[in-house]
């Protein structure tokens, strides 16, 4: 009998291992390579395959180079826009050029630029951007609580007037398309004309970005828990 006791604790212990608690049930909402949609490719996680490098012309070799170059580091590697990119070099390495520019050489605060391109990534509803720029901005000492108004969709109350001004002004462009007078007079009193148009191309690349992440559905890293919360 105790042999027989110590069998069916033992079936109760394991059975309450499987069993899928709240962890267990997030982790179940990441992609891995079994519950990709059928027309990903694994290699690249889009719907585009990733090209080797050998079967590239020149400017397709030197942006594929460019990706694996520690002095200019990436956020996702191949899976991601770079990927895609490899697909039209001609367009990908100017534009993949202008993302430098503004987030290396633009005079702006780092919390500031994730901030901005955390509101792109939010109205967009770019889960992998979202996911990419989230522990970015995080450690760059952006606002949790910040943080937390842009990805629910909160109002903006006591932010300093920085933050406020960038996330008043991204909310309107891209969910009003539009800008408010007053919006736009605000942001060029904190930050100045030119600050002004270098947020806005910010925004605008980021913007770029998170449709063609959308058209060839390009999924998360494998085992990478989506940030954002989305409809």
């Amino acid at each position: 009998m105790k042999s027989i006791r110590l069998i069916l604790i033992v079936f109760a212990v394991l059975a309450g291992c499987a069993a899928p608690g709240p962890q267990r049930e997030e982790a179940s909402k990441v992609p891995t390579m079994t519950t990709l949609p059928k027309d990903i490719h694994p290699e690249s996680r889009s719907r585009l395959p990733l090209p080797k490098r050998e079967a590239l012309d020149e400017q397709g070799k030197r942006v594929y180079d460019s990706v694996l170059d520690p002095k200019r580091p990436t956020l996702a590697g191949f899976q991601g826009p770079a990927g895609i990119w490899l697909h039209s070099p001609r367009v990908g390495e100017p534009f993949r050029e202008m993302n430098r520019i503004l987030r290396n050489e633009v005079p702006l605060a780092p919390h500031l630029r994730e901030l901005a391109i955390l509101v792109t990534a939010r109205e967009f509803d770019s889960q992998f951007e979202w996911t990419a720029h989230e522990p970015v901005a995080l450690k760059e000492g952006l606002d949790p609580e910040i943080l937390d108004a842009v990805k629910f969709r909160k109002p903006v109350t006591g932010a300093p007037e920085k933050e406020a001004a960038i996330i008043a002004f991204g909310r309107e462009l891209f969910r009003d398309r539009k800008v408010r007078a007053e919006t736009y007079a605000e942001m060029v009193r904190v930050f100045g004309q030119t600050a002004v148009v270098n947020i806005t191309a910010l925004m605008a690349n980021y913007a770029f970005t998170a449709v063609m992440l959308t058209a060839f559905d390009q999924q998360l890293h494998e085992g990478r828990k989506p940030l954002l919360p989305l409809p």
